[in-house]
């Protein structure tokens, strides 16, 4: 496997429970998947899941190379969990684009948060061609 995309965000979770505070559904139909509000909705520390997929996103964006632009949306990065499994990325539209483009077979993420941050962590893999 090769490495093509590596992208790191550390995210404050006070900024984020805010900002779902002042604007409600407005502000997390418009980051997170329908999947992804309903996984976090179902925490009891809704604020830190919301901002781990928040920074997911952002060092998903970074791994791309993109940032927020270029297709790459938001909502077209979208952190699944297979129960008991590990956060996989999914990626949607122009974020799919991209990743196609780069000639990313997979992905890895790591999420953690403290009290204060969300940290997340992105590689983008590619599985180099058979002699």
């Amino acid at each position: 496997m090769d490495i093509i995309g590596s992208g790191m965000d550390a995210t404050e979770i006070a900024r984020i429970a805010a900002t779902i505070e002042r604007y409600g559904d407005r502000f997390v139909s418009r980051i997170f998947t329908a999947q992804e509000a309903a996984y976090c909705r179902r925490r009891r520390d809704f604020a830190s899941s919301f901002a781990a997929r928040f920074a997911a996103k952002e060092a998903a964006m970074k791994a791309l190379g993109t940032g927020h632009s270029r297709g790459v949306l938001w909502r077209g990065i979208e952190v699944v969990r297979a129960p008991g499994g590990p956060p996989q990325l999914r990626f949607h539209g122009g974020a799919a684009a991209r990743f196609a483009a780069l000639g990313a077979t997979g992905s890895l993420l790591t999420l953690t948060h403290s009290q204060e941050l969300a940290i997340a962590h992105v590689l983008l893999l590619r599985t180099p061609a058979s002699p």
